[in-house]
């Protein structure tokens, strides 16, 4: 047996993980289309779905420290003689078993939090939408140019695909032209000032920076409404 035959396994489960990310991903779409088609009164939908998130939170966590249980193991046993492999399956369960007890809280794992915080912003915006429809509504030409101003990347100047907002300034921008950007200024050791016209953000960081669905989904609902006129 090698240690090298090992990888590919540990290259599957890796992969299982890319495509649990992605169904939590799905999971947190159904909640927002149920809110901004039910808003709170689909609460136990909503409660389903939410506990789907933390099924698929389990597993992924349980993958994650199986596979760190792994390579620990097979890193430590390569400076061990030959003999210690039979000890191979034993020892990545201890240290599984070691992991499973000090890390227990998939309440925090970072898609929970986002599906969460997600749904949360989503209903917030729908309320004030529902109490704004009550005043008397804007100019249609002055509200198409604000949505066409809200959606624009201040680096490209065009349409977000997948916006991230900056936590600091709270400006929005395109995942990839922005990202591009800070490696390119980084590259000069430089700083990446903000964009947006007026702002004082003279250094926007990768870290600073947080998808937002529910951005996105406006996007793309204006875009729908655009191609049925």
């Amino acid at each position: 047996m090698s240690l090298n035959s090992i990888q590919p396994t540990l290259s599957t489960l890796k992969q299982c993980q890319v495509d649990i990310g992605t169904g939590m991903d799905i999971v947190t779409d159904v909640a927002l289309d149920l809110v901004e088609a039910q808003g709170t009164d689909d609460s136990a939908n909503l409660k389903k779905l939410e506990q789907m998130m933390l099924e698929c939170a389990t597993l992924d966590r349980e993958i994650n420290l199986f596979v760190e249980s792994v390579e620990q193991t097979t890193t430590r046993m390569r400076h061990e003689p030959p003999h210690a492999l039979f000890t191979l399956v034993n020892s990545v369960k201890e240290c599984f078993t070691d992991l499973m007890a000090t890390d227990s809280d998939i309440q925090n794992h970072s898609k929970v939090v986002a599906f969460r915080d997600n749904i949360k912003k989503s209903l917030s915006q729908g309320n004030a939408v529902a109490a704004n429809n009550i005043e008397e509504e804007l100019d249609e030409d002055i509200a198409v140019t604000q949505s066409q101003t809200n959606f624009s990347c201040p680096v490209t100047l065009k349409e977000m695909e997948n916006p991230v907002k900056n936590k600091k300034c709270q400006h929005y921008y395109d995942q990839q032209a922005v990202l591009a950007m800070i490696k390119a200024k980084h590259n000069n050791k430089k700083n990446f000032r903000c964009p947006v016209v007026g702002c004082g953000n003279p250094d926007v960081k990768q870290s600073d920076l947080e998808l937002d669905l529910v951005m996105k989904r406006k996007i793309q609902n204006y875009k729908r409404q655009n191609a049925k006129t």
